[in-house]
């Protein structure tokens, strides 16, 4: 069983107390087996002085082969970059373009520093291909999308059963699989009952995008007669085991449902700005009681899957909508990005914090940086001043993944050549 220590290091747990040391991890295996001083040796020993050991990030909610459309359909309204822009593109892809555009994501968000996603798409075969060949952890969905065609749901629902039963648990446990339904205007009520109904019978998760837009909200209303959470909630649909993507326009009815179901919140603040779809009321969501994650949505809409970017914006919104800059404070927002994801997947017992048992997904930070500089909050600076680009080391299950900014698990260049070809061949077909 190979050992690695990390030597000297600022450790920010994510632990219940929001501990943060100077010293050392000690990773045997897959998982983490001392923190604080170690007084024993490894067999890869990693300079931690400098740097900042955290847990890995967890985008809880994105679109990973949308890399392929970065730049593609920029400022434009939800709804019609959907329906004029999006899905027309999304309908000419093929399997093989999804495993590129996957593969590009998953190297970005190991640049990142992120080393679990929550990832709904098509041919997810595909995404889970490009997971296990990088080794990072995905958690995935087929999405769900009936418009009231019965036709439609039956197949979309055989897939998303299929990747359940084929996905759930593989690669050594890294990649997980929920159901996806895509949201409360574009799936009919009968395709959302029977959702839940499978997730009751398979065992699984659900994740779906929630009150994005007023216009989201108004087709909803429209369509089933309820604003979305008043919509899911009389239909049985919610509960725990439902992460909720977006958010934004909800009544302070609906919130007090979402906290009574235990939904949890995958908050996505970039791009709700990007797509002026709002702000999500995260602060009452977090004083309700309401575990919320952070995700980076899809790169067409963002258009990067920089965690640490959405970490800063998170905060500072929530502090800019309550009017209180003591909302959403550094180490929330931080817990958000880290094992308040954990939480919203149900892997809190696994994942989100360096303790000692807990999977060995831990990132370095550099902080001999100049906007990193003079240090006298470590919380503070990876809250408020640095980001992706500031990511030395990424491990994944006791893996390095990349190590002093050298990616390891593919190969980079011929990577982003291919992604750059398909991009060009999609949108002249």
């Amino acid at each position: 069983m190979e050992t690695i220590l990390i030597r000297g290091a600022h450790i920010v747990t994510c632990n219940e107390r929001n501990e943060v040391l100077r010293g050392d991890v000690l990773i045997e295996g897959d998982r983490i087996a001392e923190v604080g001083e170690v007084r024993r040796g490894a067999d890869i020993v990693i300079d931690g002085r400098g740097k900042a050991a955290m847990p890995g990030l967890i985008n809880a909610h994105t679109h990973l082969a949308m890399t392929l459309f970065r730049g593609f359909a920029d400022d434009m309204e939800l709804m019609s970059w959907l329906t004029d822009r999006i899905w027309p593109l999304e309908a000419k892809l093929t399997g093989e373009d999804v495993y590129w555009g996957a593969l590009l994501g998953c190297l970005e968000m190991i640049r990142g520093g992120t080393t679990c996603f929550v990832d709904q798409y098509f041919f997810m075969d595909s995404v889970a291909r490009a997971v296990e060949e990088t080794g990072l952890r995905g958690v995935i969905s087929h999405g769900i999308i009936d418009l009231g065609d019965e036709s439609r749901m039956e197949r979309d629902l055989k897939e998303a059963v299929r990747i359940v039963r084929e996905f759930h648990g593989k690669a050594d446990g890294r990649i997980l699989a929920m159901l996806g339904p895509h949201s409360t205007y574009s799936c009919s009520r009968e395709c959302l009952v029977r959702v839940r109904e499978l997730a009751n019978q398979l065992g699984v998760r659900i994740l779906i995008h929630l009150a994005e837009s007023e216009r989201d909200v108004e087709s909803t209303v429209s369509l089933q007669g309820r604003r979305p959470v008043e919509f899911l909630d009389e239909i049985g649909f919610l509960g725990p085991d439902v992460l909720a993507a977006h958010c934004v326009h909800v009544s302070e009815r609906e919130i007090q449902i979402l906290r009574g179901r235990d939904v949890k919140v995958a908050h996505n603040p970039t791009s709700n700005l990007k797509l002026a779809s709002g702000i999500a009321p995260v602060w009452d969501y977090i004083r309700s009681g309401i575990t919320v994650a952070i995700g980076t949505d899809g790169a067409a809409s963002n258009n990067n899957l920089d965690m640490l970017e959405e970490v800063r914006m998170c905060s500072l919104l929530a502090k800019a909508r309550s009017g209180d800059p003591t909302a959403v404070d550094a180490m929330t927002a931080l817990r958000m990005a880290t094992v308040n994801g954990a939480r919203a997947v149900g892997l809190d017992r696994e994942l989100g914090s360096i303790e000692a048992g807990k999977k060995a997904d831990i990132i370095l930070v550099d902080l001999r940086r100049p906007h990193l500089t003079p240090l006298h909050s470590v919380v503070s600076q990876l809250a408020y001043s640095s980001s992706g680009s500031d990511v030395s080391t990424v491990i994944v299950g006791g893996r390095i993944l990349m190590q002093d900014g050298r990616i390891l698990c593919a190969d980079e260049e011929q990577v982003m050549e291919k992604v750059q070809q398909i991009a060009e061949d999609l949108v002249s077909r």
